[in-house]
């Protein structure tokens, strides 16, 4: 019988996760050190010690089906740029932005849990732990989100080889070409500006509030009046929904355009109303905390060590 204490002891010895550190047990009936041997055999104990090193470069990827009804956008992590363009490691990411479209995981640890669809015989995280093994680095699938469109398309488009990525629906009753036009133009205009948030409907009571109070504590320390404090504030607002959200924010390609105003106009040409209904962007990296290297410190730390 496999106990939580065996599995907790073969962790530690290996760093490797939980449910493989149980299946290497049950598949070595409990030996511990052929136990060991198993998770090495399969590029999981090396791939743990990576495990801890932060996995901040990598590809956002998209994938958009050939009748541009279903989409999905992910971001593969790995640890430097040199890994971040191996033929291997690009291959994966491809693979993955394409199964990620048409899977029913909720999150990514699910999504991972899948048969790779590249090589059925292995999982998603199999599949990666064995290009860990294979190109010395940490990485990770990070997340993933996917979109589909009955009435209407879903364009993509991905900036400076992988550093940002977006893919947006379009929604029309009318089918006609020019909504590739316009989901890849607004596509574009995201990676650009990154809004917030589709439309002032959007942004949560929450943000609204935290905005609010800030602009509020700047009219004060400005030394406004009271009297005229709310009123700045609200202005303030306006400035911030016409920023941050896609459809008020003036168009890229040409600031005479709001959004909203570049869609009506394509609406009436073709007789249609034309919606930008949802939007993802993911720019590669962002919110991961970055471990600064310092090599001078780090020989003087040396040094120091030495000496005593």
């Amino acid at each position: 019988m496999i106990t939580a204490s065996m599995v907790k002891e073969l962790r530690e010895r290996t760093g490797a996760g939980m449910m493989d550190c149980k299946k290497a047990l049950n598949e070595t009936q409990g030996d511990m050190d052929k136990a060991i041997e198993y998770l090495r055999e399969k590029g999981l104990a090396a791939a743990a010690k990576k495990a801890g090193r932060i996995a901040s470069e990598g590809l956002v990827k998209t994938f958009v089906s050939e009748d541009k009804k279903s989409a999905s956008i992910v971001e593969v992590n790995c640890e430097t740029d040199f890994v971040a363009v191996n033929e291997t490691f690009v291959e994966f990411a491809d693979n993955v932005a394409k199964q990620s479209a048409s899977t029913a995981a909720a999150d990514v640890d699910a999504f991972v849990e899948e048969a790779y669809a590249a090589d059925p015989s292995v999982t998603i995280k199999e599949a990666l732990t064995n290009m860990i093994a294979k190109l010395g680095e940490n990485m990770n699938v990070r997340r993933f989100k996917n979109m589909k469109v009955e009435n209407g398309v879903i364009e993509s488009y991905v900036h400076g080889g992988g550093r940002i990525g977006v893919i947006v629906k379009v929604e029309c009753a009318k089918a006609d070409d020019v909504l590739s036009v316009i989901a890849k133009d607004v596509a574009m205009h995201v990676a650009a500006t990154n809004p917030l948030f589709l439309s002032r409907n959007d942004v949560d009571n929450a943000t609204l509030e935290a905005e609010k109070e800030i602009y509020r504590v700047q009219a004060l320390n400005e030394g406004k009046p009271e009297a005229i404090v709310e009123k700045m504030t609200m202005g303030r607002i306006q400035k911030y929904y016409k920023e941050n959200c896609l459809l008020e924010q003036v168009w890229v390609k040409d600031p005479e355009y709001t959004i909203t105003k570049y869609l009506q106009e394509k609406s009436k040409a073709i007789g249609s109303e034309i919606a930008v209904t949802e939007f993802v962007r993911f720019e590669r990296g962002e919110g991961i905390e970055k471990k600064e290297e310092n090599f001078a410190e780090e020989v003087q730390k040396q040094a120091a060590a030495m000496k005593k």
